[in-house]
């Protein structure tokens, strides 16, 4: 319907379509591995342990006279 009398009907335009985009985010649960490698070390470190060792020997002495044997006790 026209408000103008002197006017005839048009037809409507047509335009090409805006586009709207909208955007909706949705939470994604993505696994992420981290590799953990344990490396057991093993050191040897010096402790000193003190061993001691003995030796015994016998040595003769010189020769005893009877003389000087003369007032020792006897065993």
């Amino acid at each position: 319907m026209s408000c103008n009398p002197y006017c005839p009907k048009v037809s409507p335009v047509v335009t090409s379509p805006t586009v709207v985009y909208r955007d909706f985010y949705h939470p994604q649960v993505v696994p992420v591995v981290h590799p953990v490698e344990i490396v057991n070390r093993h050191h040897c470190v010096p402790v000193p342990q003190h061993v001691y060792t003995y030796s015994c020997r016998d040595e003769m002495g010189g020769m005893v006279s009877p003389s000087s044997m003369k007032g020792r006790p006897r065993r």
